[in-house]
């Protein structure tokens, strides 16, 4: 048998929309504590510094306190921050499932504003089908809160 058949199969979330924002306010949006806890979560510890550990809590299940332990693995200011995102437990099935994928956000100016991308990478199926598939959805929404959020910042980057 190859290696490559011994693999579990992955797969990965891609939201990209175009948003009437400056990079900049992206930017902002995307690394201030207080504002990723409008469109997302309340980040707790979070800094946009390579090393950086932080975490997000969400709802427990079995075996999982609902603890999501992250870490900043790249920082470029206005165009891409990537963290890893792990959570879940082994002895659980279906929600709360081990999970240790990567978020990566990269944002691209366009002539009306910016090209926002978003992929979570790493769901290793079947064990993480219950997370992707609820995930899949929730990512489109947050992107939206995200978009939400820098439309309340308005081209100054200042909340109004």
């Amino acid at each position: 048998m190859t290696r490559a058949a011994l693999k579990p199969a992955t797969d990965d979330i891609v939201v990209d929309e175009l948003f009437p924002h400056a990079p900049e306010t992206i930017w902002k949006a995307l690394t201030t504590g207080e504002l990723i806890a409008r469109w997302l979560m309340e980040a707790h510890g979070f800094e946009p510094v390579v090393g950086n550990r932080f975490t997000y809590k969400t709802t427990p299940a079995g075996a999982w306190d609902g603890t999501i332990r992250c870490e900043v693995l790249e920082v470029v200011p206005n165009e891409r921050l990537v963290y890893s995102w792990k959570g879940g437990d082994e002895a659980n099935v279906g929600y709360g499932s081990k999970l240790e994928t990567v978020v990566t956000w990269t944002l691209a100016r366009v002539s009306n504003g910016t090209r926002v991308r978003v992929v979570h990478s790493g769901f290793v199926l079947p064990r993480n089908e219950t997370a992707y598939r609820n995930m899949s959805d929730g990512w489109k929404t947050v992107v939206r809160r995200l978009d939400a959020t820098a439309a309340e910042l308005g081209p100054s980057g200042k909340a109004h």
